[in-house]
């Protein structure tokens, strides 16, 4: 700090008085008579003194902590201690071995003489320092831009004029259940009636008041899915004319590959001229043709054609597709119609015990798996109907494999069975769609897709359905020939409007029931399950993640929460009897025991917390071991990596996503040791496929992906996939890489509040640990990650395991209480004047002197 900027001693003195006045009723009454003692004996005293008298009288200087690392590289800096006007340099050297960053707190102990000896009370001074060490590729990755969460975002139009765009073809249908909406806007705007929304909010979940309930929950989602959506609006922006079909205009739309916004075929978005200011606007509607990469393909009313030009400015407005909300709404009223009660709130009344068939199994590994086996059998015999069968599948257990084998001993046991197999996602029903093939007649067997879907990503072994145009919906009598119709439980809802009638389906198959919100899952059940003679069957697991909500408030009273983890928790069927004995009763719940994907290093911490240690490894051996001899493991045998890193969460721009730049450098240097080992010393050799990488931030998605097209040495595994935990439910990879990113405990509670993250969210973990098969690489900053119990477990696993290596924390742990200690002692009014009170130190005056800081009692 230079003199020059030093306040004069009067001017510190005012800076005290108002620092006692601004304490105001932060802190008691005693607290502030005892500052103003302190302040009037000590500051007043030394302000009697010159300043070359105070420095003469000072005895000692007491460095009570600084970060020493005993390793190879050694970095020296200066910092000055200032007090009242003179200065000393102080050489800190640093030590260190690892990239990353690295923080010490310098605490300066000053204590004057006094006679008698002993009398005068210590004051101090405080340092924060930060040593920095990084590779080329981290300047690269850096923040492109200082972090500025304000955006100019403006309030959109009250007073409009709409043209209608031009839909694509084939959505006429899509279009059809616009009449299904049950509350217009301007009415959900009167919602909000406090007395109202807690008596709904606060009141068990049961049948008499579940449409209610669902429909104030999803009006709370949707709110919230409005607000968001405006944050992606544009302004001032251009659009090109296509040059394959001149009746559509080309709109730049960066994020919308990772669906930032969302942005899917059939849905609409709003634009209207910047230079118009006058309000009624003029505002055109356009619909959504294609999603290229980052740029949409609009169909405007021939108004808007006519007057394009070049270089014309425009502002967007992005809309949320109210198609599925309208969907869940219009079910959560059919279950209430449809007399579903004993369905989604069971009881064993009607119950009884039946003589499981005797089966051959299509896929023969079954014959040799008891779970399994027993959940296809009592599947077909329906001993839990009227209730649903749960298929409890923990990870690598085969769920969906024993899914579609119930599929197929229901289809092969009666002509008249008519099956309807659902799934949250596309991917997971072509998937079901895929296994099923050759297994059910391919004319009997129906793959239907939302009119949204680009027919470029159906599977190639789905082509098959291409002649049906499955984006159609056939007649009634010939959708009534289908023996089994494979859809999104979205899609669902058209069977409803398209003639098929209650109890056609026999069974009703949900895969991945654990991902769906419960109106979503209803989608698929109201109006087409019978309530008595159905058997609905969910696959899923309530450990993994659940579905992927917008509002907090919402989620807060049950709205994220699945049908079947409502099941599993609430209802006592589906829960572990308490008469002594410890399974589940099979007549209602199957849960699979055999995982066939992980080595037992990698499964012991998911198995330990999540599934009480029930999971037996059944993984092929090859497999498993395939990376036990690697190198470049701490411990050989022991797939399991723990690499502690001392880095940094930044943000850059206005995005408020984080990203991890020193992370980023460990998983290069991972990925380096990977290609040059693969295919050696009995290593298998790897492709994209066989690697995943997995972080909860979308920033760092984009800078890893960014850090594989830099490094020349990885181009050809640039195409590895990269993505959050949600991307990778269901999935599986020979190696999985984790970055957490964080490591500032002043972001922990943001991550607690909007359930970001790896930190408190246990389904997150879960499923980011179970995806490896042979080898787990987890990247992070365990003082940060051991705050939560859950990763201190698996920290402290790798550590007894001696599978823990990069930066010891333990040399940051006294570090982080004196930091932790200081912050809890400062109060400020404007955010850049800490002031540090005195109990915890010991000290009788503070002096806090770092960038903007200044005096402070």
């Amino acid at each position: 700090v230079n003199n020059s900027t030093m306040p004069s001693l009067r001017a510190s003195y005012e800076v005290g008085l108002d620092f006692l006045e601004f304490l105001g009723q932060r802190i008691s009454k005693t607290d502030r008579n005892e500052l103003r003692d302190i302040y009037n004996f000590e500051f007043k005293r030394f302000a009697t003194m010159t300043q070359s008298h105070l420095l003469s009288r000072i005895s000692s200087i007491c460095f009570t902590r600084f970060i020493y690392m005993k390793l190879r590289c050694s970095q020296k800096c200066q910092i000055d201690v200032s007090l009242l006007g003179e200065s000393y340099a102080v050489e800190v050297h640093y030590k260190v071995h690892h990239h990353g960053h690295f923080p010490a707190t310098m605490y300066f102990e000053f204590c004057p003489e006094a006679d008698p000896p002993g009398s005068a009370k210590p004051f101090c001074i405080v340092r924060e320092l930060e040593a920095v060490v990084q590779s080329g590729l981290a300047e690269t990755l850096g923040p492109e831009s200082p972090y500025n969460p304000k955006q100019n975002r403006r309030l959109r139009p009250e007073k409009r004029i709409v043209e209608e765009g031009v839909p694509p073809e084939r959505l006429s249908i899509y279009l059809s259940l616009e009449d299904s909406e049950r509350l217009s806007p301007p009415v959900r705007q009167q919602l909000p009636r406090s007395k109202e929304i807690v008596r709904v909010l606060d009141s068990q979940l049961c049948m008499k008041n579940y449409t209610e309930c669902f429909h104030l929950l999803l009006h709370l989602e949707e709110i919230q899915m409005e607000v968001d959506i405006k944050k992606y609006d544009l302004y001032g922006k251009t659009m090109t004319l296509d040059k394959s079909n001149k009746k559509l205009l080309i709109l730049k739309v960066p994020g919308v590959a990772e669906n930032r916004p969302s942005v899917l075929r059939g849905d609409t978005l709003n634009v209207c001229l910047s230079e118009d200011r006058n309000q009624p606007i003029t505002v055109y509607q356009g619909y959504v043709h294609r999603v290229e990469l980052d740029r949409v393909k609009l169909g405007f009313s021939k108004k808007l054609l006519q007057k394009f030009v070049s270089n014309m400015k425009f502002d967007v407005e992005f809309n949320i597709n109210r198609f599925p909300i309208r969907l869940q709404h219009r079910a959560v009223e059919l279950a209430g119609q449809h007399g579903l009660g004993d369905v989604l709130f069971p009881s064993d009344k009607g119950t009884g015990h039946t003589a499981l068939p005797h089966l051959s199994m299509f896929n023969k590994d079954l014959e040799n798996n008891p779970e399994q086996k027993a959940a296809v059998q009592h599947i077909l015999s329906g001993t839990s109907k009227p209730a649903p069968y749960l298929i409890f599948g923990p990870p690598g257990t085969g769920k969906t494999v024993t899914v579609v084998e119930a599929i197929k001993q229901v289809n092969k046991s009666k002509a008249t069975t008519h099956i309807l197999a659902c799934a949250p996602s596309n991917s997971a029903c072509d998937l079901l769609c895929e296994r099923l093939l050759g297994y059910v007649d391919g004319h009997r067997l129906y793959r239907l897709c939302a009119p949204s879907r680009d027919l470029r990503t159906l599977p190639q072994k789905l082509n098959w359905n291409e002649a049906q145009d499955s984006f159609l919906l056939p007649s009634r009598q010939s959708l009534m020939d289908y023996s089994v119709i494979v859809v999104t439980l979205v899609t669902a809802g058209r069977l409803v409007t398209g003639g098929v009638g209650k109890g056609h389906f026999t069974h009703i198959f949900i895969d991945e029931a654990g991902q769906a919100m419960e109106p979503e899952c209803i989608i698929g059940i109201a109006g087409l399950l019978d309530p008595e003679k159905g058997q609905l069957v969910l696959a899923g697991d309530p450990k993994q993640l659940g579905p992927v909500l917008r509002s907090p408030l919402a989620q807060l009273h049950g709205l994220g929460q699945s049908l079947l983890e409502r099941l599993m928790k609430q209802n006592a069927l589906y829960q572990k009897s308490q008469d002594g004995h410890s399974g589940f009763d099979t007549r209602f719940v199957t849960k699979l025991l055999r995982n066939y994907r992980s080595h037992p290093a990698i499964l012991t911490i998911p198995n330990e917390l999540f599934y009480e240690n029930e999971l037996q490894v059944f993984a092929n051996q090859m497999e498993r071991e395939a990376f036990c001899h690697w190198e470049h493991l701490p411990k050989k045998g022991f797939p399991v990596v723990f690499h502690g890193v001392m880095g940094k969460d930044e943000r850059e721009a206005n995005s408020p996503s984080f990203f991890n730049v020193t992370e980023i450098e460990v998983i290069v240097s991972y990925l380096n040791k990977l290609i040059q080992t693969q295919g050696k010393k009995g290593l298998p050799k790897l492709s994209t496929n066989d690697i995943g990488i997995i972080t909860p931030y979308r920033k760092q998605v984009e800078k890893i992906r960014k850090a594989l097209n830099t490094v020349a040495e990885l181009n050809k595994w640039k195409d590895i996939k990269v993505g959050s935990v949600e991307e990778f439910q269901g999935q599986e990879r020979k190696v999985i890489i984790v970055s957490t990113v964080r490591s500032s405990v002043n972001y922990v509670k943001m991550d607690q509040d909007f359930n970001i993250g790896f930190l408190s969210n246990e389904k997150r973990f879960n499923v980011a640990m179970t995806r490896a098969k042979a080898l787990l690489i987890v990247v992070g900053n365990p003082v940060i990650l051991s705050k939560d119990p859950t990763w201190q477990r698996f920290i402290r696993y790798c550590e007894l395991e001696q599978g823990y290596t990069g930066f010891d924390y333990k040399d940051a742990e006294g570090e982080e209480d004196v930091v932790s200690r200081l912050a809890s002692l400062k109060i400020s009014s404007d955010g850049t004047q800490p002031c540090v009170t005195l109990s915890d130190l010991k000290c009788s005056y503070i002096m806090c002197l770092y960038d903007s800081l200044r005096v402070c009692v």
